[in-house]
């Protein structure tokens, strides 16, 4: 049973962060535009997020966690929509290629954050901000103390809830309100919508720049909550942002569906390490890696089932990854 709570206890955090990438590259998606840029976007919000808390932190003579929180998030969400900014002029109006400006983008944002990170790290390997990972990582009063219930399921920082919340809303604004069928409808097919005088270029910047928005949150929570508000220059959060990608296929492109399924990817991706107690026996390593590889698994055998059925609500916007030329209209 211990086994158990610890696996959950790892799996939904970590969930946390992919479903943050994954519901705003939905968003994104929503409008036509398929920004492959997620990691780099991540890793941009994580490094704003983590810097101005770090900062604050260490010059302010009497610093307040809940400061800590504000100005993380509100450096967070700025740089990780200029990234989607960035993107956006490219792909709308230069018409660049989205699939080689979202990957231009990732080594973008991975090498400014490392970049800039080097003089946070000032030589060491790591540095840290244990004010705001204090902010964010705080649980829920009273409810967390509420033995294994509690520890499982309210247990967590106030962002593994507003990560659920905001699937919620998402999902509302997407199907009950008529910006959202507009958004849906530029997706599917621009020149229609343009026709029908729904500004096309308003709706895609709009959505990529809030979309990126979301996804770079999940970068913040990743350093400063799930890694113990510890900044250090490896690889992870890219790897994290792939797995974010691999969500969206994964959802169907409903922000629902990232609910479950990012606690579902979170689980798979932690098997490995509790394999061995439930099997009762060690198992080789090469065994551990191929486990790892099951929530990309999953996603595959997803894509390849909904190409089969070719169900109209389990596909992509039919304009996904397609410049939009008004005078071909």
């Amino acid at each position: 049973m211990s086994n158990l709570i610890a696996w959950i206890i790892r799996a939904i955090p970590f969930g946390t962060i992919i479903m943050y990438g994954a519901m705003g590259e939905i968003l994104t998606e929503k409008s036509g535009n398929l920004n492959l840029g997620v990691p780099g976007i991540m890793y941009l919000g994580g490094f704003a997020g983590f810097a101005s808390a770090f900062y604050y932190e260490n010059n302010a003579s009497a610093p307040n966690g809940a400061v800590c929180v504000l100005l993380s998030l509100v450096c967070c969400v700025a740089a990780s929509m200029l990234g989607g900014l960035i993107y956006s002029f490219l792909t709308i109006t230069l018409r660049a290629n989205q699939n080689v400006t979202g990957l231009a983008l990732t080594t973008f944002g991975m090498g400014i954050a490392n970049f800039f990170g080097v003089f946070i790290l000032n030589g060491k390997s790591y540095t840290a901000a244990p004010l705001a990972n204090s902010a964010y990582a705080h649980k829920l009063p009273f409810l967390s103390g509420l033995g294994a219930v509690g520890q499982t399921v309210f247990g967590y920082g106030f962002l593994v809830y507003a990560a659920i919340v905001l699937a919620v809303a998402l999902h509302l604004f997407l199907n009950r309100t008529r910006v959202g069928l507009n958004l849906r409808a530029v997706g599917e097919n621009p020149a229609t919508a343009d026709a029908a005088g729904i500004s096309v270029t308003r709706y895609k910047y709009l959505a990529t720049c809030v979309g990126a928005g979301i996804s770079g949150i999940g970068g913040m929570y990743y350093v400063l909550d799930y890694n113990s508000g510890i900044w250090a220059t490896t690889g992870q959060i890219e790897a994290l942002g792939w797995l974010a990608v691999a969500l969206v296929i994964f959802t169907t492109w409903r922000p629902l569906n990232a609910v479950w399924g990012a606690y579902l990817f979170g689980v798979l991706y932690w098997l490995y390490q509790f394999l061995p107690s439930l099997l009762g026996f060690t198992v080789a390593s090469y065994v551990t890696d191929l486990v790892q590889m099951v929530p990309y698994v999953v996603t595959i055998v997803v894509l390849i089932v909904g190409s089969l059925h070719r169900k109209k609500e389990n596909q992509p916007p039919a304009h996904l990854g397609l410049a939009y030329f008004r005078e071909e209209r």
